[in-house]
């Protein structure tokens, strides 16, 4: 594993376009609405990246080549969900939608979930909620001289204290000059194992907790991931750089260098 640690001129150029991340994130939760399609949040968000002169992290990753520029996750679904033309979202969704782009050949990478109509199930809310917390929990392991073990300690601890389970199969990772670097960031571990954290690290970190049990299922289309007993998922995602003075991170418009802001 080789982890390419970024200057303090890079971590500056990321949060470039970590803010571009964001405000077309704000702008596709600020259209979430019952009677609205997955494709129609696709198209706004095709429209952002040509409006800001960017380019799209996803459309045309990996193979199968994924085929949008977000990835529309709804209920039971947990990752890279497809946005569709006939994927109409309902009052009470749970809908996560994940975002990334490349600005001046550096890459930031976000993701939230939220519930439309603003107002969901008991059960829902909690998770949604739930989760939000375990990235704020990470957020705070994410600082020089703590280990990679305990940004997903910290995950996992809040979520099964709360009676939910994490997602193994999908991990964060590091992020730069490549949409995915070295190294993995799982969402569960020991406290005080895995690599030291040191000044210079940027990564995505994103917890997806489930509902139910952690087991995952890959539909027909090779891409989107659903719980295999179909219980609500949620997922937040940043991208953070650790800096001497503690995170920063990118892709949340109040954070500053040391402090973490708030969603």
């Amino acid at each position: 594993m080789r982890i390419v640690y970024k200057s303090r001129d890079e971590i500056r150029a990321m949060r470039e376009t970590a803010l571009v991340v964001s405000g077309i994130l704000d702008e596709l939760c600020a259209a979430v609405a019952p009677g609205i399609t997955t494709w129609d949040l696709e198209r706004i968000a095709r429209a952002g990246i040509k409006r800001d002169g960017v380019t799209s992290a996803f459309l045309g990753y990996a193979a199968p080549p994924y085929p949008a520029v977000t990835c529309i996750s709804v209920n039971e679904e947990i990752v890279h969900g497809i946005p569709r033309k006939d994927r109409i979202l309902n009052a009470g969704d749970v809908v996560g939608i994940d975002f990334g782009v490349f600005k001046a050949g550096l890459c930031a990478d976000s993701a939230r979930t939220v519930i439309v109509g603003g107002q969901g199930t008991p059960e829902a809310t909690r998770l949604v909620d739930t989760t939000r917390r375990c990235l704020d929990l990470a957020i705070a392991e994410c600082r020089v001289g703590k280990r990679l073990g305990d940004i997903g300690a910290a995950v996992q601890e809040y979520a099964e204290s709360n009676g939910y389970s994490v997602v193994k199969v999908f991990v964060g990772h590091g992020i730069g000059r490549r949409m995915h670097e070295d190294p993995q960031v799982y969402n569960y571990g020991t406290r005080g194992m895995g690599k030291a954290i040191k000044p210079g690290l940027v990564i995505a970190v994103e917890p997806m907790v489930n509902a139910g049990l952690p087991d995952v299922e890959v539909l027909d289309d090779r891409w989107t991931a659903v719980t295999k007993d179909r219980s609500l998922s949620a997922h937040f995602e940043h991208t953070i750089a650790i800096l001497d003075e503690g995170p920063w991170v990118l892709t949340r418009a109040s954070s500053s260098p040391g402090h973490p802001g708030h969603d």
